[in-house]
């Protein structure tokens, strides 16, 4: 899309000033300056990435935020519009297990990397269910291919967007207006194949019951797709776009926080950002979209209202702890989801109970399985990660007690005692979402993906009251996730450049 836009373009000659320097930041930045802008990124952080910065202890190298790298054909279009290729930048690998599902100490299902075994394994738990697996992703592959290549490319200004010929042909079997719950539920039974089914719902979205089918696109690119890793950690996907915004000519500078934007004539003149003002011609603003319309914007050119933002159903924040271990762990896998509760309780906790969780589900990343980089030799790199309810108040006493309570069962799965062995860790939670990231009642994904939540619903990436703000993100369309963002960062861009025609 960029491409062939870009081709009729003359040389747009701007001060493009883009907040934020996350997926979507990065890509909005370098896909202006090869349209010939001179762009900033002004990142209020030290290091660049947003959700997905990286520091380092005692010789681990913990990613701070995006483990799962999905939809591997979006990072590959992205680098495809600079004349590069994943390979340029990081080695991705493949996992096999993708990922394992444990639901007691000697209950858990690996998943593999090779879709007819996977069909297999299904069949083995419930008869006929391999035969409706391939049916049911089949579904979620046309879904991914009409969503991921079409659907996300629109700016959702208009419901005007989506009465072309081949969507409104469409409409019925992307099942917007159908349920996901209900959706899996005429494939499958049998619970631990639901549970498989509807996780990446939970952690990312919303109800599995509020969650329009579409979404199942998401079981087409984790179970058919495969499940990969960037060798060397989610900070290399951050260095390659970096790269190719400072080979596109993008300045971009750390420590900067962004504290006002000037209005004239409903124009931004000038963004001040640490006790500097700086003429702009237009701004992306990829920060979170709630502090940048009322922090950064006098109150006369915001466009929503408290209450709006209030009444918004939001994907989960986290509570996240970063251990070092001085030793290995042999039953461990990368990818490890602790599925031993109810994850229809847990979901009600989130989204609609709003409180701490009585009997979380969980999830362990351990990446030094696949990358020795990631820890020094002999020991493991984990990260344990406990989706909650965006707003909750949280403090050290708090986060200790579910520590405690995800390790027992952790080192009840792995029968091996683990916290003797940890030298470093760190915890991360909702107040440091808001500190960091100045992120809405401390969200860390942004939006849940309910129907009136989707497309046209969301909040709008062109601002309505300001004529050259423009916002990526995930918090507008398409969505929440790493390649939703990337998406998000280049559609805002193209809708920029088409106000400079």
């Amino acid at each position: 899309m960029f491409n062939e836009m870009n081709a009729r373009l003359n040389k747009i000659e701007k001060n493009i000033a883009v907040i934020g320097s996350g997926f979507a930041g990065l890509s909005a930045a370098a896909l202006m300056a090869k349209a010939g802008a001179k762009v900033t990124v002004y990142e209020k952080n030290e290091n660049i990435g947003g959700r997905a910065r990286v520091f380092t202890e005692q010789g681990f190298i913990f990613d701070m935020g995006p483990s799962w790298y999905w939809m591997p054909d979006i990072y590959e279009n992205y680098f495809n519009i600079f004349g590069k290729t994943t390979s340029d930048f990081y080695e991705l690998k493949r996992l096999n297990p993708g990922f394992t599902v444990i639901f007691g100490k000697n209950d858990k299902i690996d998943i593999p990397e090779n879709f007819d075994e996977l069909c297999t394994l299904f069949e083995s738990i419930e008869k006929g269910s391999g035969d409706k697996l391939r049916k049911f992703i089949d579904d979620a592959e046309y879904k991914y291919k009409v969503g991921m290549k079409e659907m996300v490319y629109l700016p959702g200004n208009s419901i005007t967007e989506f009465l072309s010929l081949s969507l409104m042909r469409d409409a019925l079997r992307l099942q917007l207006f159908s349920s996901f719950s209900k959706h899996i539920r005429t494939f499958f039974k049998n619970p631990r194949l639901l549970s498989i089914m509807e996780f990446p719902v939970l952690f990312l979205g919303a109800m599995p019951s509020d969650t329009p089918a579409l979404y199942s696109l998401m079981n087409y690119s984790g179970l058919k797709q495969g499940t990969f890793y960037p060798m060397g950690g989610f900070g290399k996907v951050v260095d390659a776009f970096a790269s190719i915004a400072k080979e596109m000519g993008v300045d971009i500078k750390t420590n900067e926080n962004v504290t006002s934007l000037d209005i004239e004539a409903d124009l931004i003149a000038n963004l001040n950002s640490s006790g500097k003002s700086h003429a702009v011609d237009a701004v992306i603003a990829a920060a979170d979209y709630h502090h940048v319309e009322s922090t950064l914007l006098p109150n006369s050119h915001r466009s929503y209202k408290e209450s709006y933002w209030d009444k918004k159903v939001f994907a989960p924040s986290t509570l996240i702890f970063y251990l070092g271990v001085n030793k290995t762990i042999e039953k461990l896998n990368h990818h490890n989801m602790f599925f031993d509760e109810d994850l229809n309780a847990h979901a009600y906790e989130i989204y609609k109970d709003k409180k701490w969780p009585t009997k979380p589900l969980f999830y362990v990343c351990c990446p030094s399985k696949t990358d020795p980089t990631v820890a020094p030799a002999g020991s493991e790199n984990i990260f344990i990660l406990m989706p909650i309810a965006t707003g909750l108040q949280d403090n050290e006493e708090q986060r200790q007690m579910y520590f405690e309570i995800m390790m027992d069962r952790l080192e009840n799965y792995v029968e091996e005692d683990i916290r003797s062995a940890i030298i470093y860790k760190k915890s991360y939670c909702v107040s440091n979402f808001i500190a960091d990231y100045n992120a809405y009642k401390g969200n860390a994904y942004g939006l849940a993906n309910t129907l009136f939540q989707t497309a046209i619903f969301k909040p709008k990436l062109r601002s309505p009251k300001v004529d050259n703000l423009f916002f990526a993100g995930q918090l507008t369309v398409p969505g929440p996730g790493v390649p939703p963002s990337i998406i998000s960062g280049q559609v805002a861009a193209s809708e920029l450049i088409k106000t400079f025609q």
